[in-house]
């Protein structure tokens, strides 16, 4: 941004002067007052925004918290879940039906890619339906598979705390607007809308709809894994 440019060669050309120093917000709080609230025309096309009013930022203590129970940031996820180094770490999500009408979530396993789509009873996914059905799926797991959850900030995970209570799983959250931050399971639901159209009633798919695409998904080759399936590298810690 132009305004990051200045404040930057403010401190580059005057790095031994404390009085030459300005913040971003203090240039363009200056700009939107110089204009008594309305940009004049040739200030206007050299903000980016395009905007002509200056719309304040919250202050981040004084944000509504997301949840009730506090979450816990992708931040402060440990080291060996971000290098995929510890089998048993988690990403999830929705895919969502026609009209926002109904869902399937999926959990895709970091180290293996192996899916694990979770049924919905009438698509619904609503905070208790989401929690009930996640876990009921990663109670099918092994203690040692068991090991985190990574999710976005979506409704739907507003009973974090409950979900970990029963699964003994703690669920790590992405920034907003960070789908990067779920890789692998973005990946995999861009693979899964092959099966799952936009635009469809996904409530028609039954539990055994979900499973035979589950299979065909993780009996997939995949480059990443050495041209490995997921099936096989889940079974080879199944095994071990």
């Amino acid at each position: 941004m132009v305004t990051e440019q200045i404040c930057h060669a403010l401190l580059t050309e005057h790095p031994d002067d404390e009085s030459m120093r300005v913040s971003v917000e203090t240039i363009y709080q200056a700009l939107y007052f110089q204009a008594r609230g309305g940009l004049k025309r040739e200030v206007q096309a050299a903000v980016r925004s395009g905007r002509t009013r200056r719309k304040p930022r919250r202050d981040p203590e004084r944000r509504t918290p997301r949840f009730i129970d506090p979450m816990v940031m992708i931040s402060d996820r440990p080291a060996d879940v971000e290098d995929r180094a510890v089998p048993g770490h988690w990403e999830g999500d929705l895919i969502i039906g026609a009209g926002g009408r109904s869902a399937i979530a999926t959990l895709v396993e970091r180290s293996t890619r192996y899916t694990m789509l979770v049924h919905l009873p009438g698509g619904a996914h609503d905070a208790e339906t989401v929690r009930d059905g996640l876990v009921r799926t990663v109670q099918t797991l092994p203690a040692h598979l068991r090991g985190s959850l990574t999710w976005d900030q979506g409704s739907e995970m507003a009973r974090h705390r409950q979900f970990s209570m029963a699964t003994g799983m703690p669920v790590y959250f992405c920034d907003p607007a960070s789908p990067w931050q779920r890789g692998s399971n973005e990946n995999t639901n861009g693979l899964l809308r092959q099966y799952f159209p936009k635009g469809t009633d996904l409530s028609l798919h039954g539990p055994e709809d979900l499973e035979h695409v589950a299979q065909e998904l993780n009996g997939r080759p995949r480059k990443t894994l050495g041209w490995n399936t997921p099936a096989e590298r889940l079974r080879d810690l199944l095994t071990t």
